[in-house]
């Protein structure tokens, strides 16, 4: 389906055609036109299927059709954390280009009085917000939501994860009226998010497509097996070296390994840079749009960056450190192969990740590939024995890349 053929109109259209959007996927098709009609809506889909454009050009849509006057925002999007508040933000200024609706961004990492003052004089028509600053806002009446007509509620997992359920609840409880509600998710599988959305949503559409633990068939999954950190670093600049590698996000489990593997990077010439939590929120989003824009080849980051992140073309995504959990995978490697494009997932696994490893296997429920590379191929026993699995088809040779 053409995005043409959700009756949106000729601007919002054009606006999606400049940054790529022409065939609506699967959960825009369904999303779209229920939100439009005034419907709750709960969608579980996997990363990088479109979720954020459809809820945002139905929002857009709404304002084009009936402007807001009132001098209340009208709109309410909540999310877990300021990385995903602000790229929902980029999507708005991208697909809101013909008439630019105002937003207001209530998030951590900022003064709160600057942002209630900013969106005071704005009179937005938007509010994108993390649910604890929110929280804190309507507690003492300097944010007003009682003009508040669709609540989004994105990365709801995520967000049940975090403990934000609570607050979520008691920000809503302060709107006073009927609201419709849309509420996006990646899994509904052992996070709550099917109670969550029961005591939200009103006979909702619900649209259920591409569990998270199935991944789409574009992203390449693999395993090479490392005998130690020279190796493995060995392997990362082999990927990285290669000619396919136009964009590399990689992933590390703790700040101070990021910071060793961004520094050893540099050390070798290589246009990296460091993205974790511990950096100021304007450090964030300019790391971000230099990696969007193409100036930094590669990003080294810890699952700060692993929901909400969305930067085109991600080539590859080489975890340097396995995961601790199978969820953290499959949201790991949703930053590549996104919107039927192409993508290439790395695993660089030592003798002592295997535990992790086996943790992801039995959350996607299969084997993943363990590979090789020309000339670093793994030399310890423990390892030549890993990769001649039972499985035979579990193991490939790959010559180059």
């Amino acid at each position: 389906m053409q995005f043409e053929d959700l009756f949106l109109d000729d601007a919002l259209l054009a606006s999606a055609a400049r940054v790529g959007f022409t065939k609506a996927t699967e959960v825009q098709q369904l999303a779209i036109p229920a939100l439009l009609s005034g419907q709750d809506v709960l969608a579980c889909a996997a990363t990088g299927t479109g979720k954020t454009a459809s809820f945002v050009l139905p929002i857009l849509q709404k304002l084009m059709d009936e402007p807001n006057r009132s001098g209340k925002a009208q709109f309410l999007v909540l999310a877990p954390t300021r990385e995903l508040a602000f790229q929902i933000q980029h999507v708005f200024h991208q697909l809101g280009q013909s008439f630019k609706p105002t937003i207001a961004m209530l998030t951590g990492g900022a003064s709160p009085w600057a942002q209630v003052q900013h969106a005071q004089d704005k009179d937005c028509d938007i509010i994108i917000a993390t649910p604890g600053r929110l929280l804190g806002l309507t507690t003492d009446d300097s944010v007003d939501l009682t003009g508040i007509e669709l609540v989004i509620i994105d990365e709801a997992d995520r967000m049940l994860d975090m403990g934000q359920g609570p607050d979520v609840l008691n920000i809503l409880a302060q709107i006073g009226q009927r609201f419709q509600a849309g509420l996006f998710s990646a899994t509904l599988a052992g996070s709550g998010v099917r109670v969550f959305a029961e005591e939200l949503l009103k006979d909702p559409q619900e649209i259920l497509l591409q569990a998270a633990n199935q991944q789409a068939q574009n992203i390449t999954q693999e395993v090479y097996l490392c005998d130690n950190l020279e190796h493995k670093q060995a392997l990362l600049m082999s990927f990285i070296e290669s000619e396919d590698c136009t964009r590399a996000l990689i992933f590390c489990n703790k700040k101070e390994r990021a910071e060793r593997v961004n520094d050893w990077l540099q050390s070798r010439n290589v246009s990296s840079q460091l993205l974790h939590g511990d950096f100021d929120q304007s450090v964030r989003r300019e790391r971000i749009r230099k990696f969007r824009s193409g100036q930094i080849k590669v990003t080294v980051a810890t699952d700060v960056a692993a929901r909400g992140l969305d930067v085109a073309d991600i080539s590859h995504v080489i975890n340097f450190d396995v995961p601790f959990r199978g969820d953290l995978y499959i949201h790991r490697i949703g930053r590549t192969g996104r919107a039927e494009k192409t993508g290439y997932a790395v695993n660089l696994v030592e003798p002592n990740d295997q535990k992790n490893l086996q943790r992801i296997e039995h959350h996607i429920g299969k084997k993943l590939k363990v590979c090789k590379r020309k000339g670093l191929a793994p030399k310890s026993k423990s390892n030549k024995a890993l990769s001649k699995p039972k499985d035979k088809a579990r193991y490939v040779s790959k010559t180059d890349r």
